[in-house]
């Protein structure tokens, strides 16, 4: 919600030297959340003035329409002569009342106005659009033309209202009343303990027969309609100035009168309107819920097929609006410029009603329509103040469009009780741990607008305009926030002994710093996605992964599945960073999967109206996809940067591996590496992961490049790899709490050597046997050379390693290294048929 200061200022006498950022403060302390402050013509100097055009020539010979205008600005000047000026726009003719800057002024950007030739004629000046003063666009898509009633030589800034303060207020769901400068100047003159002058205050007739009929079908949908008509509205007035610069403050743009006379309204009394053309209404207005499969064109010329659910206004023709949501496009208000073939409207019906709050939020998220109307209806709307925002609508359409108000009023009321609310005076005290005493409590949720009497127990009657305020801990939150968040004491939780966090999540954390420490970035993606990233990845038909949960609600119709894999959102990522300039990447994500159950059962819809059953739950349960947690990283581009102490390296399928190894290693888990195919990645460069749980191998993970034409179908860079293991299968996979590695003292033995091979031998094969052979004496191996040639023979290769062999409490002879490493070729020879080269 955009509030700008000068609106505020009419509701609250505020200190004359009071900025937007003092407001800010303090409505920052009383708990509502004020992003910005926007500074509006901070940056604009004059002399920026009214002109009148005397003439116009039109410039030929240039690409496009040029003209040469001469304009009065009266003594603004200095020399009372009119001003030569070029300008393209066409919007405007000879008569017209424009803004003109005039040379040595600044506008918006730092744009300094100054006399210069341009198109062969010197132009002494600028005449101005709506977009190069900051005020965005203000109705004419182009120049500014101002009524004929404004003087030559007037300053326009002033008149165009261009410097102001604009607070950006994050509306929370609970504080609907925020959403209109009422509500906010509430608060603004409770922080400051001023008065306020409540725009909603106004002499509103009551009820009578003579008021349009109005039927309402659905006094639970709709417990408050109001209508009132105005007849002999001029079609061509236009708003004046300060409206339309006070709609577009507040982020609205100006249509027409009626509109933004409903509009204003809306935001300075908080309640929602709707002008309907008194010509197009044929009987009575009704209040029902549609009939399913009926149909509805609204104001944006979509036709919507609407729910039994969907609360309606209807006339004797049938449906007109969409409650609460948006209007329906045969009743539309028509304007004198025509363009549609129909009259300008004359004759204007205000409809000013209070809709169900629940059913209006269902309405608009099933028909995928979000409305400022809608926004405020779901939040709650004060019920009390439609009366007094029809009268209001009612006094500018007779003000400013010249019509004559119907003396007919029309309410109809479903009878409710006030709503009160029995709290002991101390439990604000208790809740905040702070005594605050029964005075301060009743003066506070006095000033939140309540009704308050006893004395102990208090009895509490909150106001119309806060259904929020349903249980006694939110009167007690508006007790605190007006003392003060910033006033509670801080005191920290003593946690207990031999608490503290699982070794699931242990290990998520060893994952995420062992990466980190390795050199990736972490990502946090959503977790939806397409179906059609699946054809991308190059799946078989078949694959399990392919086997989605989808939502009913998605954010995105787009991605309405939940991801079996974290490969889709990284690459994306990657691929969203190269187009950025980033082409040396590692990332890593560690977050859920959702793999279908396999019941087959879409989850029920439980009802609101009461608990659900055990079975409901259980059932609810059932349909719930699988969630195991994993681990990914992706690479691009140089894994090592070049410089001068020597060249680079780029990311290869093998760092994918190496990321698999270091995953493994923080859980304490020895990782078995071994070739596979598996898509998206590369058939000839993918690794199988595997550890061993209770005794057996479990698939944990795949690492390598991936496929060229998975890189080619997402636009990745060429060769990019990709990592992904099952964080659970090491989970299981774990022999218990990780031990701290100890250091031994004493030096390390290193012994070097070379097996002959076939080709198709795995070197992970290779490695397990060393190790195996090796015994307790091995520190650790290294993989350090792989070669091939013809002195080896066809379909052989050699393999290199280096062992380290320490001992805890001694220094290794050369006899005892020498030992081990011949029981680990021993070992080797026997496994993999390898030779000892050399």
């Amino acid at each position: 919600m955009r509030a700008p200061l000068s609106w505020l200022r009419e509701y609250v006498d505020l200190p004359a030297g009071e900025t937007g950022r003092d407001v800010q403060e303090k409505l920052v302390a009383a708990g509502l959340e004020v992003e910005t402050v926007e500074q509006l013509g901070a940056d604009l100097k004059g002399p920026l003035v009214v002109g009148q055009v005397l003439a116009i020539e039109e410039l030929e010979g240039f690409k496009k329409p040029i003209r040469y205008c001469q304009v009065d600005v009266g003594d603004a000047n200095g020399t009372g002569e009119p001003q030569n000026i070029v300008c393209g726009a066409r919007n405007f003719a000879v008569g017209d009342k424009v803004v003109v800057s005039l040379p040595g002024a600044v506008l918006p950007g730092d744009f300094v106005i100054a006399a210069r030739k341009t198109y062969g004629r010197v132009s002494e000046g600028m005449i101005c659009s709506g977009d190069e003063l900051g005020m965005g666009d203000e109705g004419s898509h182009g120049i500014i033309v101002l009524p004929p009633e404004h003087e030559v030589g007037t300053d326009a800034i002033g008149l165009l209202q261009l410097v102001d303060e604009v607070l950006d207020i994050a509306v929370t769901p609970d504080r609907g009343y925020c959403l209109s400068l009422r509500g906010i100047a509430r608060e603004v003159a409770t922080a400051y303990g001023l008065p306020l002058r409540d725009p909603a205050l106004l002499d509103v007739p009551g009820p009578n027969a003579d008021g349009h009929p109005v039927q309402v079908a659905d006094p639970m949908g709709c417990d408050r309609f109001t209508a009132r008509r105005v007849r002999g509205v001029n079609p061509d007035a236009a708003s004046p100035i300060w409206l339309r610069r006070r709609l577009q403050k507040a982020g609205m743009r100006p249509i027409s009168l009626s509109v933004d006379i409903a509009n204003y309204v809306m935001l300075e009394i908080g309640q929602p309107l709707h002008t309907y053309d008194a010509s197009r209404i044929q009987g009575a207005i009704g209040v029902r819920r549609a009939e399913q499969g009926e149909k509805l064109t609204t104001l944006d010329d979509v036709e919507r097929v609407l729910d039994a659910e969907d609360l309606v206004i209807t006339d004797d023709r049938g449906v007109i609006g969409l409650a609460g949501v948006m209007g329906g496009a045969h009743t539309e208000i028509a304007d004198g410029r025509g363009g549609d073939g129909r009259d300008g409207t004359t004759d204007v019906v205000v409809e000013a009603a209070h809709f169900d709050a629940i059913s209006i939020a269902r309405t608009s998220r099933r028909h995928r329509l979000a409305t400022e109307a809608s926004r405020r209806f779901e939040r709650g709307v004060d019920p009390e103040a439609a009366s007094a925002a029809a009268q209001r609508t009612v006094d500018l359409l007779v003000l400013l469009g010249g019509g004559t108000a119907d003396e007919g009023v029309t309410e109809v009321i479903t009878p409710s009780a006030p709503h009160s609310l029995a709290m002991p005076a101390d439990h604000p005290d208790k809740v905040a741990g702070v005594a605050y005493g029964r005075e301060t409590v009743v003066r506070r949720l006095q000033q939140v607008g309540c009704d308050v009497y006893g004395q102990d127990e208090l009895v509490v009657t909150v106001p119309s305009w806060r259904p929020d305020l349903t249980d006694p801990n939110d009167l007690a939150e508006e007790v605190l926030r007006l003392e003060g968040y910033a006033n509670l004491p801080s005191t920290l939780p003593r946690p207990p002994a031999g608490r503290g966090l699982t070794e699931r999540q242990r290990l998520h954390r060893r994952v995420g710093r062992a990466l980190a420490a390795a050199g990736y970035v972490e990502t946090l993606n959503p977790p939806f996605l397409s179906d059609a990233v699946w054809d991308q990845l190059g799946l078989a038909a078949e694959d399990p992964r392919r086997g989605t949960t989808h939502l009913v609600n998605p954010l995105s119709d787009e991605e309405p599945a939940l991801r079996t894999t974290l490969l889709p959102g990284l690459l994306a990522t990657l691929r969203r960073n190269v187009g950025r300039g980033a082409t040396d990447l590692a990332l890593y994500e560690t977050g859920l999967v959702f793999l279908p159950s396999g019941s087959g059962k879409a989850a029920a819809r439980l009802p609101v109206d009461r608990r659900p059953t055990a079975e409901e739950i259980a059932g609810l349960d059932a349909a719930l996809p699988q969630q195991p947690r994993r681990a990914a990283v992706v690479l691009a581009g140089a894994r090592e940067q070049a410089g001068w102490w020597g060249e680079g390296r780029r990311a290869t399928w093998a760092d994918a591996v190496e990321a698999g190894r270091t995953v493994a290693a923080a859980a304490g888990v020895e990782l078995v590496v071994r070739n596979d195919e598996r898509a998206p990645w590369h058939p000839g460069r993918c690794a199988a992961l595997l550890v061993l749980v209770d005794g057996e191998e479990r698939p944990a993970g795949h690492a390598g490049e991936l496929h060229p034409r998975v890189v080619k179908a997402l636009g990745l860079p060429e060769r990019t790899a990709a990592m992904e293991i099952d964080l659970d299968v090491l989970e299981r996979a774990m022999p218990g709490p990780v031990p701290a590695p100890r250091l031994s003292t004493f030096p390390v033995a290193t012994q070097d050597v070379a097996l002959v091979v076939d080709a198709d031998v795995p070197t992970a094969e290779v490695r397990a046997a060393l190790v195996q052979g090796a015994g307790e004496l091995l520190e650790d191996i290294r993989l350090f050379d792989v070669f091939t040639g013809e002195q080896l023979g066809e379909g052989r290769k050699s393999l290199a390693f280096a062992l380290r062999f320490r001992a805890p409490d001694r220094t290794l002879t050369a006899e005892e290294a020498s030992t081990a490493r011949e029981a680990a070729v021993a070992v080797a020879v026997e496994r993999t048929g390898a030779t000892l080269r050399g």
